[in-house]
């Protein structure tokens, strides 16, 4: 409700504008200015929550993108998220040029399809660095061979599958590059208006910058929109944060092979002595028979233990495990 004004405020109000002070035509242009026109064709489906929500998610992306592309293009590789909007299919659609780089996405369990589009200057750099070049771009578009755009899926390939742990605080995804088309009249995966989010992302490989385009369609959005908010993601973030990180962790550590090995003891010779060992000479070393061996783990002294066999196999049984550090 407005705020009521004393009869004392409405007699200053009609003065004021009696003797000029305010000018009413002002205030009804300020009004008019305020009222937003909107198109009940189209409505906007994404709210700004959702659209803040969405550049939160691909901020993520975006880091797994810079720390794990230049594995792939031995390059520097640089992304910033700049910004994210709801628009109907057909201005996305209508905003291709050809060539076009459009990567078509099954984001399964989700229904329906994404796409991710790839500024084609950056295609022609892809192409050039895995072929052995500096990385350049051309200078004159052109079309795509078949062997370019096989090279260019593997490097996609690795872009859609970095969307799964982004995504993973939402729902818990599967996407798959189903094809890549290089006209934009065969990527027409829903109604023109149909309302989409465009992501969009610059990305900049060496020397190199162009833009990658996320087209999020509302409808393969629908079912998880309700988790579309900062507050759920940041409290699912935060809760695989604490278990899933510490679990994955320890079983990438758990895979790791390491070198074991057990010490029977240690000389010192001369070069001379070295140089002039044969077949059969025996090497005095400083321990005895019945010492326990020493047993490394990498460069550390970590156990000790008793020299055996079993399967007429050399082998060692631990005695003691050695806690210094």
């Amino acid at each position: 409700m407005g705020e009521v004004l004393s009869q004392n405020e409405i007699d200053s109000l009609l003065k004021a504008l009696s003797t000029g002070e305010l000018d009413a035509e002002e205030y009804i242009a300020k009004d008019e200015q305020s009222i937003k026109p909107y198109d009940f064709r189209r409505p906007s489906k994404f709210s700004k929550e959702h659209l803040r929500t969405l550049e939160n998610i691909f901020e993520h992306y975006g880091r797994l993108l810079y720390t794990n592309l230049p594995a792939y293009l031995r390059k520097n590789v640089q992304v910033n998220v700049m910004n994210s909007e709801a628009v109907a299919f057909s201005e996305f659609s209508n905003a291709l040029s050809n060539p076009v780089l459009l990567g078509i996405i099954d984001f399964e369990p989700l229904k329906g399809n994404i796409l991710i589009e790839l500024a084609v200057n950056l295609g022609y750099a892809i192409v050039d660095r895995l072929l052995g070049g500096e990385g350049v771009s051309l200078e004159k578009k052109r079309d795509f061979s078949e062997i370019e755009s096989l090279i260019i899926e593997r490097i996609l390939n690795v872009c859609v599958d970095l969307l799964r742990e982004p995504w993973s605080n939402v729902v818990d995804v599967n996407p798959r590059l189903e094809r890549i088309e290089t006209n934009s009249q065969f990527a027409q995966i829903i109604s023109p208006s149909e309302m989409v989010a465009i992501v969009t992302i610059n990305l900049r490989i060496g020397d190199v910058e162009g833009l990658m385009n996320v087209c999020l369609p509302f409808m393969t959005l629908e079912p998880v929109m309700d988790r579309l908010n900062t507050k759920f993601w940041y409290s699912t973030m935060q809760t695989r944060d604490d278990g899933t990180y510490e679990e994955t962790i320890e079983a990438l550590i758990s895979k790791s092979e390491i070198p074991v090995k057990a010490t029977l003891g240690g000389t010192r010779i001369s070069v001379n002595d070295f140089t002039n060992l044969q077949r059969g000479d025996i090497i005095k070393l400083d321990g005895k028979l019945e010492d326990e061996l020493d047993v490394y783990v990498g460069n550390i002294k970590k156990f000790k233990a008793l020299p055996g066999s079993v399967d007429d196999k050399y082998a060692v049984r631990v005695t003691s495990i050695l806690r210094e550090e």
